[in-house]
């Protein structure tokens, strides 16, 4: 698995700090690691963006990121108003492939969800993903409207014929309400594929130090780390579920 291509089930649900905790994972399993963000927007030239902050809690990984636009928008529609070019699927395929030559796993977290459009003709992640031949990680949050969206998510992948890796868990609750536990074993079923971990809520506010030692712990062994799925569904959903 050279390349991951990471995306969500929509924005806030956990992408960056569940990009930073897999490419801690992999770093303490002796792995060379790349994060590419595909397209950053709502950030300034002078501030730190996604990549950064993937830095920042993960440790040493190479960054690279293709474009950034300062309005807080789709990138497509980002790229219009700020009147720069936009990112297309192949250029985000090339930088991946690129950077794969030189490193054991290369990260590339998109922008959003799926079908978000980085150019004008319609390009999206899951172009790139397929233009990569790519294995694709979905982030999901863990609350009631979570079913629907990671369904839908994970068949427009089984469409497109590309690899869904597994559904992550982006922010995993201290105290989760009744739907959150019983999307422990809904969110696998509906996705057709594992649940490869759960991320305790506020993680990303955790010392590096700390999130470096503990992000195995969140995350299943195809994903370099030791969260077993069958023992948090057991702790975690509920009676009869």
């Amino acid at each position: 698995m050279p390349v991951l291509v990471i995306t969500g089930t929509g924005t806030e649900v956990g992408k960056t700090v569940t990009t930073a905790a897999v490419a801690a994972a992999a770093l303490a399993a002796g792995r060379t690691v790349a994060v590419l963000k595909a397209a950053q927007t709502g950030v300034r030239p002078d501030e730190a963006g996604d990549v950064e902050e993937v830095a920042r809690l993960a440790g040493a990984v190479t960054k690279a990121e293709l474009a950034r636009f300062p309005e807080p928008l789709a990138p497509a529609t980002a790229a219009r108003r700020a009147a720069l070019e936009p990112v297309h699927p192949a250029g985000i395929a090339e930088a991946a492939a690129k950077l794969a030559t030189e490193h054991d796993l290369v990260l590339v977290e998109g922008a959003g969800g799926l079908l978000v459009r980085f150019d004008e003709e319609g390009g999206t992640l899951a172009d790139a993903a397929q233009l990569l031949r790519a294995p694709v990680l979905v982030v999901a949050s863990a609350g009631l409207g979570t079913l629907n969206t990671t369904e839908l998510t994970a068949r427009e992948l089984r469409r497109r014929e590309l690899d869904l890796a597994g559904v992550v868990i982006g922010s995993w609750p201290d105290s989760p309400d009744l739907a959150s536990r019983c999307n422990v074993a809904d969110l696998p079923d509906v996705a057709g594929a594992p649940l490869l971990g759960a991320l305790p809520a506020g993680a990303g506010r955790l010392a590096p130090a700390d999130f470096r030692t503990e992000a195995p712990s969140w995350l299943a062994p195809r994903l370099n780390g030791t969260w077993d799925a069958a023992g948090f569904g057991a702790r975690e959903a509920p009676q009869g579920a």
